[in-house]
């Protein structure tokens, strides 16, 4: 066989694959096989040529049934067969040649994405930190996503080393980053309490932002915090009173997985069957969603227990026995207790009875001015030293046929003022937004 002939025969076979491929129909590609197999680097006879027609003919019909863009790929890989076809020894054309002007247009549009990559990227300014606009989720390695600092997207700027500044944070379902009160400018506002590191920094959030929430989330508001030393002999996050020790804190949870590894546990879900740790920690969103029961096991996995009412009453009333933590006289505003309008009936834009079987939904407790971080209410403290025992969340106490007290962010009057607030009418092992706990202990 002539190199000639050897060409040929490989330029048919490549131009039979596209046409394969190309084509979906599977009839089409077999008529479009025994049309090249007719084909002859020489000249075909007369059986050939009758063959030939025939098959051009049967092809000619399946193209007018196929869908538009099909008929033209074929069309323009038949043509190029065709010419190859009526070529001699070796006068052939590269299928290049044949190139339409959509396949121009898509190299041009090609050249122009190319272009588009190289342009400059947007500078921004966190402050005194300068950075580029990005995707939040796409800031090139080493970089922290500030929001709002850029139109549409983040700023992604460098710490310079500082582990406090560039953390996400989260004020009310804000989304913020850690910035230093200096940096945080524009339409911004600074929040106390929300950040590691000196009170310097604080967490940082667009001052005109919408809020959102997919309650499917399990948003992380407690990452990096840590309880502080006990008083008193007692274990961390805890304060002496006369002959026990109570949390200083409503408890946040932990949860403790298998390969012995720990991670915080998301305040605004149920944990369901998990195990899961008490730990009491400032500046914390501490857990709702809990049941007595579970408050009890969560407090064991501690080394604590859950208070009795007698203990949690001296905890709140302290050794003068005040109807409220701060004195005899309530004082409005010093205590989370007061929220208007209610929660459920702001979420769902609906006072229709179905919204009180909907009260698990996580982000009741994400909307803004809800629940509060421990110890954000400074004056809501008792005489010894603990915070919150008056509304942000109701707290289980061990009654096995189900107590909690104190009220919540929203009643703090209804069962009873302050410290005498108690709600009896659920099982130990009911659970709802606003129901909370903190642990006891013996020293």
């Amino acid at each position: 066989m002539s190199s000639s002939t050897a060409d040929q025969g490989q330029r048919k076979s490549r131009i039979l694959s596209i046409l394969q491929t190309k084509s979906r129909h599977a009839e089409l590609a077999l008529l479009l096989a025994l049309l090249l197999s007719c084909s002859s680097p020489t000249a075909p006879n007369d059986a050939n040529d009758a063959e030939l027609d025939a098959t051009q003919h049967d092809v000619d019909d399946e193209l007018d049934a196929t869908p538009d863009d099909d008929e033209r790929d074929l069309e323009t890989e038949l043509e190029l067969f065709d010419f190859e076809f009526d070529t001699k020894d070796g006068d052939e054309l590269e299928a290049d040649d044949f190139m339409d002007g959509s396949d121009e247009q898509q190299q041009l549009d090609t050249t122009d994405q190319h272009d588009e990559e190289l342009i400059e990227p947007t500078l921004c300014w966190v402050g005194s930190y300068q950075g580029v606009c990005e995707d939040p989720s796409g800031c090139p390695l080493g970089l922290s996503p500030a929001i709002g600092f850029c139109e549409d997207n983040a700023c992604c700027f460098d710490a310079a080393g500082d582990p406090n500044i560039g953390q996400s944070c989260s004020v009310n379902a804000l989304t913020g980053t850690c910035l230093p009160t200096t940096d945080c400018i524009g339409e911004h506002r600074a929040s106390p309490g929300f950040c590691p590191g000196p009170s310097s920094i604080q967490c940082c959030t667009p001052s005109n932002a919408s809020t959102s929430c997919d309650p499917l989330q399990h948003p992380q508001p407690n990452l990096g915090l840590a309880p502080a030393p006990g008083t008193g002999g007692c274990p961390e996050g805890m304060l002496r009173i006369d002959d026990f020790c109570v949390d200083r804190f409503e408890a946040a949870l932990i949860e403790l997985h298998d390969d012995q590894s720990s991670s915080p546990w998301s305040p605004f879900h149920n944990p369901g069957t998990r195990r899961v740790r008490a730990v009491s920690i400032e500046g914390a969103i501490p857990q709702g969603y809990i049941s007595g029961a579970q408050a009890a096991s969560a407090c064991a996995e501690a080394g604590k227990r859950l208070c009795s009412d007698n203990e949690w009453l001296r905890a709140c009333q302290g050794a003068q026995g005040w109807t409220f933590p701060y004195g005899n006289s309530r004082q409005p505003g010093l205590c989370n207790d007061a929220r208007s309008p209610h929660p459920v009936v702001e979420l769902f834009g609906s006072n229709e009875p179905w919204i009180w079987n909907e009260l698990d939904n996580a982000c009741i407790n994400q909307l803004p001015e809800s629940l509060a971080r421990t110890g954000q209410h400074p004056q809501c403290v008792s005489q010894d030293g603990a915070f919150d025992l008056m509304g942000n969340l109701h707290e289980w106490t061990a009654d096995p046929e189900g107590t909690f007290r104190g009220g919540f962010y929203v009643d703090t009057i209804v069962n009873g003022d302050g410290c005498l607030y108690r709600t009896g009418a659920h099982s130990f092992g009911y659970w709802d937004y606003s129901t909370g706990f903190r642990c006891c202990s013996t020293p």
